[in-house]
């Protein structure tokens, strides 16, 4: 059965606590943010901040802030959990909310699974009748929470929008899961014929993956370098995410240009710097961004400034970058 909005909450099953009281039930009293998240996750690492402002900042309106470690890897559930123990105390000594661990996949099978989340950091907002009130990344939940609050947000067509999209996407990523896992291993052997064909299979079945494009291009551009066959191939994904004039297409173009793994001693400077400098300029035209996500591309568009010859502009956005990131 899918877990979605308005969906009772399943039970909280961990199997310990390692910061706060242990949690069995929902109190009507509260409401909750589950936080679901690994230690070898960056972007869950960057969230723990945020959570624990929200919960000093909430907490006199009743929120609590669960935190469920999910997917650790170690040779037993002891190892597990005093890696996570030690990596708390060292990362977040002021943690200001509870943190369970969960060694055999319960949570994963009873909250991940059924709400078609599959990445990690996943945050679920429970109402105080128990029930779904949001599933997403927790960077939305300064915007979401103060609606959750005051009642209006479920009702809304925000909410419901957010939720058909959050569906969507998860079936897509469902579908996708298979595929990326043949690419990434048929990759590390280079085997490049079987990672073109799988990707070839992908795009097939879903044209619309910004992921998918971007693999391709990648492949014959950085793996295969076919500069013959990927260079077109590239180009037209540049203009297609500006046509689209998508967030997830625009970084994902950016990234086969700039990404700073990326060898590009047989991409031609010109070309190379000409999408470039498409991209950016479309990109600084872009009204509504939300603050990491600017961060995110100005970065990027650092990287473009400073390969053009211009290090002042670069050092402008990344500067820019940095304070919109919090440093």
């Amino acid at each position: 059965m899918l877990l979605s909005l308005e969906s009772q909450a399943p039970t909280i099953k961990v199997q310990n606590w390692l910061r706060g009281d242990p949690l069995a039930n929902f109190q009507s009293d509260n409401l909750y943010v589950l936080e679901f998240f690994g230690t070898s996750c960056p972007h869950c690492v960057e969230a723990m901040p945020n959570l624990m402002q929200l919960q000093e900042k909430y907490q006199a309106r009743g929120l609590e802030v669960v935190g469920v470690a999910i997917s650790e890897q170690a040779a037993t559930a002891g190892e597990a959990q005093a890696y996570l123990d030690a990596w708390l105390t060292e990362k977040f000594p002021e943690l200001n909310f509870r943190i369970g661990i969960d060694c055999i996949g319960e949570m994963d099978k009873h909250w991940m699974e059924p709400s078609l989340s599959s990445r990690l950091p996943t945050s679920f907002v429970v109402d105080r009748d128990s029930r779904i009130a949001f599933i997403g990344h927790p960077r939305e939940l300064d915007d979401v929470l103060p609606q959750v609050f005051d009642g209006s947000w479920r009702t809304s067509d925000q909410a419901k929008a957010a939720e058909r999209e959050r569906i969507v996407k998860g079936r897509e990523q469902a579908l996708m899961d298979p595929i990326n896992d043949k690419f990434r291993a048929a990759a590390e052997m280079e085997d490049w014929k079987t990672a073109l064909s799988v990707i070839k299979e992908g795009i097939a079945l879903l044209p619309d993956s910004p992921h998918l494009r971007a693999a391709h291009s990648g492949l014959l551009v950085h793996g295969m370098r076919d500069m013959q066959t990927g260079l077109p191939v590239l180009r037209q994904f540049v203009r297609d995410a500006i046509d689209r004039n998508d967030e997830d297409w625009l970084l994902q173009a950016m990234y086969q240009l700039f990404g700073p793994e990326l060898d590009y001693t047989e991409f031609p400077s010109v070309e190379r710097l000409a999408m470039g400098k498409e991209l950016s300029e479309h990109i600084l035209a872009l009204t509504g961004l939300k603050d990491d996500a600017r961060a995110d591309f100005y970065q990027f568009v650092a990287r473009y400034y400073r390969e053009s010859g211009n290090e002042a502009r670069a050092e402008e956005f990344l500067d820019l970058a940095l304070k919109l990131a919090d440093g």
